[in-house]
């Protein structure tokens, strides 16, 4: 157990999952008679916060955001996945009026709004320019973690811009990338798409307890929140997850 002169006492911790709109998660995670209606409800009950990966793939209208912000219950984060549009298709080249325009949309979740996921494309060219203009461009760039999928973006220049820019480092879990323990911020994130295979792994309880270890040692280093979702939705196993995540973390480390 952490004693009460620990850091972790003032920090919180957000766990949940890559979206909550599965269906095939009903009879595995929502009761087999819950309405599609009351599934958010249903979620938010569970878990005090949400990754948003639709704003990815297509724009919301502004009633859908007051919609979710009116929906959330206290204290309860969503974060809100980068469009495509600016990440994988112009490659963050030119893209400040788009972001502002994204931010403003983000900014009508209010209190609700936790975090922007920032994911750089496989295919980008390393230029740490282009990377801190980008970064430059949202209103508090504090709020914005940023998620590598290539291994040259895993060097001490990009440590070193994050933590000039205060940007979060997004620790991702994956086939191809290791957790790693950067924190550039005050606010640190962790990524969970599968060890041995993307989405459909179901990470063990030893797993499970090294991630809240690395959660923990993140508060040592001055994360004042941390964020940690899991995004392999397959079988269910990311409520299920997430849920024994949290298990482990209150008997654990509070």
């Amino acid at each position: 157990m952490v004693n009460k002169d620990n850091k972790l006492d003032t920090a919180h911790f957000y766990i949940g999952t890559s979206g909550w709109t599965y269906d095939h998660w009903k009879g595995l995670f929502y009761p087999q008679d819950l309405p599609r209606s009351k599934w958010f409800d249903f979620y938010a009950r569970h878990f005090n916060a949400v990754e948003v990966n639709a704003t990815f793939y297509r724009r919301f209208k502004d009633q859908t955001y007051h919609k979710w912000r009116e929906r959330a219950p206290t204290g309860f984060r969503y974060v809100l996945k980068t469009p495509r549009f600016i990440t994988h298709r112009k490659l963050l080249l030119h893209v400040e009026d788009n972001i502002h325009e994204f931010c403003q949309s983000a900014n009508l979740l209010g209190e609700h709004l936790g975090m922007i996921l920032l994911q750089v494309a496989p295919r980008m060219p390393f230029d740490l320019e282009r990377v801190r203009n980008a970064l430059m461009a949202f209103e508090d760039p504090g709020r914005v973690a940023v998620e590598f999928r290539a291994k040259q973006w895993y060097c001490e220049q990009i440590q070193q811009l994050l933590h000039e820019v205060g940007a979060a480092f997004c620790s991702a879990d994956s086939p191809k990338t290791e957790l790693v323990e950067w924190v550039t911020s005050r606010r640190a994130y962790i990524r969970l798409h599968g060890r041995k295979c993307w989405y459909s792994y179901n990470y063990s309880d030893a797993e499970l307890l090294e991630i809240a270890k690395l959660a923990f040692r993140m508060t040592q280093q001055g994360a004042e929140e941390v964020y940690i979702f899991f995004n392999n939705d397959f079988e269910g196993y990311a409520p299920k997850n997430a849920l024994q995540l949290q298990s482990i973390i209150k008997s654990n480390f509070r």
